[in-house]
Parts: structure tokens; C-alpha cells; sequence
């Protein structure tokens, strides 16, 4: 963070230094020679008129995404997508972040918030169809969504993506340091290892942490057996005793400052972080994960559902999809933007995977019964709140136990030996 943070203020200053920075329009004109040896992103359409509907209206869209799941402009380079849609369409975008599909449902359902754009996980958009809290989208409002590959245009939990367009895909591994771990030992059993208490961190939702244990014990993933949910709460728990923290974007900074050494966490995370400290890896364990697919839709209660669409259009245009996938490091299901990117990334055995072990190894979440949710979700608040602590969460209050004793001993010497000497 303290990195972004520093590489913004460096572009402002060059920026108001020279005096002249601009981004170029949209279309196909070469950006004027100037002595700025940086490669600045740029964004073209293939329509221009397209977005042009809108554009002295006034009109704005909010956004609810996941954080850190968009080119911002926070790094010297790169765009701020979100700015350049406005630029281009004079729309407005109201943008703020979520940690994770249980949060972003409770928000939807608890109301007193009006969004135009998420963008769930398959298992969350299965549930929202299910529970009508989706708007079906005017295809011919989103024609680029030609550019999503096939493979990507059905699924189970949207046929024939009437209520979603794939924004980007990826798998579940485990991120780790190097210079204390090594590869060879790295299976999912590693989340349960004392000889690395303390330094552990643990998914902070319970879909993913499920899953993990499933996985060890056997199970499905989408398992619904409420005996087998319970072994997989019982396995979690077991894992409690060495966990320093349940976390989800915290990852960036307990794994970059080296607080943690171990942590399962989504691909495309783990691209990022390893761009930034060299001495942090990542492996997809052998024994299979979760392929998890996320999706743009627009939830019901929406203000502006065109403007929306032509958001979800802007997404998709080559230019724009490939300076997302760059940026956050995830994968793009968008056939443009995949054949826009190097030989390095599609064969780095993270981001885009071997087809045999996606078709063998891998599982879309499903949507769950109402039953088999409230099953796990009280396991994983039961599981949270029980009486096995981490070993923070022991060791401190202990300590502080030893302390209030030992002072309560010391007053009481000091009384009695006031009173012998009153005597």
C-alpha cells in the first residue's frame, strides 16, 4: 500500500513537472513522441458513438467491487478506468469496495443502498438469481460480449449468462515464503502444520475455508451432507490453534511485511504480491481447488440500467479488459484481451493452467439450499467463537493474567508488612 501510495505522489510530480501530460483520445492516432521513458496505458473502442448517449445528462452509476480490482491510476502508468469511462461518456462513477460475497449479499439485502454494478462469485450469483435480486441484461445493450470465449458463456450457475457477463476467472492456492517454506512440502495439510503456529493465515469467509477442508477430508465442495459439514467445521477448528488471523485483503500486508509465511489465497492476489516481494511463491496443491468464475451484473432496485449496460460494454472493449487482467493478475475469460497478452503469462502456470488439470482437478462452487448455507454459516460462527484461541489470542491474555497476580501479590506483601510495622 505504502508503495502505491509513494509511486502516486512520484506521477503527480512529474505530472505538474511537465506540465502537459494528457491521455490520448479514443482513436487509433499515435500519442505525440515526449521525453517520458514510462509506457502509459492507453484505451481505444471499437464504437465511439456507442457511448456517446449519455453524455450531457449527467448522469452517474455506483460501482460495488471487490477492492483492488480495477486499474485505478495509483501506480505510475496505468490508468484510472473508472475516470477514463466518464471521460469517454460523461457518466459519473460512485465506486466503493467489498471484502467478500457474504458481505456484499448482506449489503443488497439489508437495503438502504442502491447500486447499478457488483460483481459476485458464480455460487453468490446462483443464490441472487434464485432469490430475484438480479435484472436480466439487454444483450444488444452489451455487444461486446462477443468477446467473452465460449467456454465462459454458459455456466451452471448462469445459463447462458442472462443475469452476468465473466469478468474475470481464476483458482485457489496457497501463498508462502520461500526462504522458510519449502515447495516440496505444500498440500493443503500445510494450513494445519504447528511447527508453523502464529504464522499462519486463514480465508476470513466461510465458502473458501469449507472448501479447503472438504477437500482434505474428501468431499465435494458443494457438499450439502450436514454430517460432512460438520467434519469440515471439526477440521477447521482443529486448524485454530495455528492460526495467527482470518483475513482477506489483509493478506497485501501481513504476507508483504513478512508477519505471516503461509496463507491461501486467490491466484490472481498472488501474481500481484509476487510482483512485489521476491521472496514470496505460490502452489495450486495437486490434490484439486476451486476454479471460481466473477461476473459484472446489475442488481435489482438499479437507477440507471442502460448506463449500466454500457459500463458492462466498456469492461469488455479488448483495450480495457487487458488493462485489467495486467493490472489485478487475474485471468480474462475475454478472447481479445487474452491474445493481447505475453507468452510469459499465459504459460506461468498460475494464472492460465494446464486444460487437463482445470477439467480433472478443479470445481465451480455451486449455490448451496437455503439449509445447507445456514448449516455452514452457523458452523463458521460457532467454529470462530469457540473456545480454542489462536495463539495471539492465548499468549496475550495470559500473559496479562501473570501481571494482574503478580501486582495483587505485591500490594498484598506491602500491606502486611505496613501493618508489622504499625505494630
Amino acid at each position: 500500500m505504502m508503495k502505491k501510495f509513494i509511486l502516486a505522489l512520484i506521477s503527480m510530480s512529474l505530472l505538474l513537472a511537465s506540465g502537459c501530460a494528457h491521455i490520448e483520445e479514443y482513436d487509433t492516432e499515435e500519442t505525440a513522441d515526449t521525453e517520458e521513458t514510462t509506457e502509459v496505458q492507453t484505451v481505444t473502442v471499437d464504437n465511439p458513438e456507442y457511448y456517446t448517449r449519455f453524455k450531457n445528462d449527467g448522469i452517474s452509476i455506483n460501482v460495488y467491487n471487490w477492492g483492488e480490482y480495477i486499474p485505478d491510476g495509483s501506480e505510475e502508468g496505468v490508468l484510472n478506468l473508472n475516470a477514463e469511462f466518464t471521460k469517454l461518456t460523461g457518466i459519473t462513477v460512485n465506486y466503493s469496495t467489498y471484502a467478500t460475497n457474504e458481505e456484499l449479499y448482506a449489503k443488497l439485502k439489508g437495503g438502504g443502498s442502491t447500486y447499478d454494478i457488483i460483481i459476485p462469485s458464480d455460487y453468490m450469483i446462483s443464490r441472487m438469481i434464485k432469490e430475484n435480486m438480479l435484472e436480466p441484461l439487454d444483450k444488444s445493450n452489451i455487444p461486446n460480449f462477443a468477446n467473452i470465449m465460449d467456454k465462459f458463456k454458459s455456466s451452471e450457475y448462469d445459463p447462458s449468462s442472462k443475469y452476468s457477463v465473466p469478468y474475470t476467472w481464476g483458482t485457489v492456492g496457497i501463498i508462502y515464503d520461500t526462504t522458510v517454506v519449502d515447495e516440496e512440502d505444500i498440500g493443503w495439510d500445510i494450513l494445519w502444520d504447528e511447527d508453523y503456529s502464529g504464522r499462519i493465515l486463514m480465508f476470513d469467509n466461510p465458502r473458501d475455508a469449507f472448501a479447503i477442508a472438504e477437500n482434505m477430508l474428501g468431499y465435494s465442495l458443494n457438499t450439502e451432507n450436514s454430517e460432512e459439514l460438520e467434519k469440515a467445521a471439526e477440521k477447521l477448528k482443529e486448524q485454530k490453534k495455528v492460526v495467527q488471523a482470518y483475513v482477506m485483503d489483509e493478506i497485501f500486508d501481513k504476507m508483504g511485511a513478512g508477519e505471516a509465511i503461509i496463507a491461501p489465497y486467490y491466484a490472481g492476489d498472488a501474481v500481484t504480491l509476487m510482483d512485489e516481494y521476491e521472496d514470496l511463491g505460490f502452489v495450486i496443491p495437486d490434490s484439486g481447488t476451486n476454479l471460481f468464475i466473477d461476473a459484472v451484473c446489475i442488481p435489482k432496485g438499479c437507477r440507471n440500467k442502460e448506463a449500466a449496460e454500457m459500463y458492462i460494454n466498456f469492461l469488455n472493449e479488448p483495450d480495457v479488459a487487458y488493462a485489467i487482467a495486467d493490472f489485478i493478475g487475474y485471468s480474462t475469460p475475454n478472447q481479445k484481451a487474452y491474445e493481447m497478452l505475453d507468452d510469459e503469462v499465459k504459460n506461468d502456470g498460475i494464472s492460465y493452467l494446464d486444460d487437463d488439470y482445470i477439467e480433472e482437478k478443479t470445481t465451480v462452487f455451486c449455490n448451496l439450499s437455503d439449509e445447507a448455507n445456514q448449516k455452514m454459516q452457523t458452523l463458521w460462527t460457532d467454529m470462530k467463537s469457540s473456545e480454542e484461541q489462536t495463539p495471539n489470542k492465548v499468549i496475550v491474555p495470559a500473559f496479562m493474567s501473570v501481571c494482574v497476580i503478580a501486582s495483587l501479590i505485591i500490594l498484598i506483601r506491602r500491606y502486611i508488612k505496613k501493618k508489622k510495622d504499625m505494630f
